[in-house]
């Protein structure tokens, strides 16, 4: 009885510690989801669990040693009660630091999108130490291990040379900040669309057609490729229109320009402070061709502002007296001249022969 009741009241204290930090830890997650950082959220929630269990196997490790064991005994204990809270304290940290890292890159990208590929990279780096760690806790040399896992490591670098070439790929990207979850981006092989994820071996880019083009991360880095959301995510869009020789140019000028700002201000996805801009470029066969420059909220919305600008405009000039006129080739015969219209539109329209 005299080493049972200390030893009972050890094992008591713990399990009244974990309850009492159990409570704590429960009114601190409330404060910590009222605040707009969400990493404390992630420790909060990751201490809830390896705290009371702290407190169970100090509890049990002083209820151990109150109790007259024999030393071989109270040395096995010991063992069982580290490791178990090594293995508690791995599977927290890993928790944590993977709900940190998730944080910071979901923050970084600035789109709801997962960039996985660091979460995944850390959970395991974390995992694999508190492993070696109990490894040595219970007497087992490591160093064998580590130089086993160095020449194995070797050959499977080796066998596995395009799989970590994505992986490295993949972490040189998201480190340089070039390619981001939430990105419009264009490769010069042809693929094109919004970033979903960037993991361990490939980036999914989501189309515009809403199908999935799966990329490796190798062949990514080394394309070249056009980011439409960087520097800024608004961008200027051109559209080519021509006039007939005989339109007054600076009434076309103030026709178009109302135009632009009319779309401006009333289609979603453009920018309404965008200034109207029109530059007369080329003196054609048949007309006289500007461009105008119009802006954009993002790339998807080029194709919505363009569609109402030119049919406004279109609209608008048949209103104001304004010809666009077609194309037309003068064709010398031995009869004499015709003049045929063309079905092609634009300065580039091949010869007749």
């Amino acid at each position: 009885m005299d080493h049972l009741l200390p030893a009972g009241i050890a094992l008591v204290a713990g399990l009244l510690g974990a309850f009492l930090l159990r409570l704590l830890l429960r009114w601190l997650a409330g404060h910590a989801g009222r605040t707009r950082w969400g990493g404390d959220d992630v420790i909060v929630a990751a201490l809830r669990t390896v705290a009371p269990w702290a407190a169970v196997a100090a509890g049990a490790a002083g209820a151990a040693a109150a109790l007259p064991l024999k030393r071989a005994v109270q040395h096995s204990v010991n063992q069982v009660l580290t490791v178990l809270l090594i293995f508690v304290v791995t599977l927290t940290a890993a928790r944590v630091i993977a709900g940190l890292v998730r944080t910071v890159t979901t923050s970084r990208s600035g789109v709801a999108g997962s960039a996985t590929i660091f979460v995944n990279i850390t959970r395991v780096l974390v995992l694999a130490i508190g492993f070696l760690v109990m490894l040595q806790t219970l007497g087992v040399s490591i160093a064998p291990m580590l130089t086993a896992l160095g020449v194995g490591g070797l050959a499977v670098a080796l066998a596995l040379q395009d799989t970590l070439a994505n992986l490295f790929a993949g972490i040189h990207i998201l480190a340089s900040k070039t390619v981001q979850p939430g990105d419009y981006i264009q490769l010069s092989s042809g693929e094109e669309g919004y970033v979903e994820d960037i993991n361990w071996r490939q980036t999914t880019v989501r189309e515009l057609s809403n199908n999935l083009v799966v990329i490796p991360n190798g062949q990514l880095a080394k394309s070249n490729m056009t980011n439409f959301m960087r520097p800024e995510q608004r961008l200027t869009v051109l559209v080519q229109v021509g006039v007939s020789y005989d339109s007054d140019l600076d009434h076309v000028e103030r026709v178009t320009t109302e135009v632009i700002s009319e779309v401006m201000t009333e289609v979603g996805g453009a920018v309404p402070d965008h200034e109207p801009a029109i530059r007369f470029h080329t003196f054609g066969d048949s007309r006289i061709g500007f461009t105008v420059i119009l802006g954009v909220g993002e790339f998807s919305d080029q194709y919505r502002i363009k569609h109402e600008f030119i049919k406004r405009l279109h609209k608008r000039y048949r209103a104001e007296g304004i010809r666009i006129p077609a194309p037309a080739r003068t064709v010398a015969l031995q009869q004499g001249t015709v003049v045929l219209p063309q079905q092609r539109t634009g300065e580039d329209a091949l010869p007749l022969a």
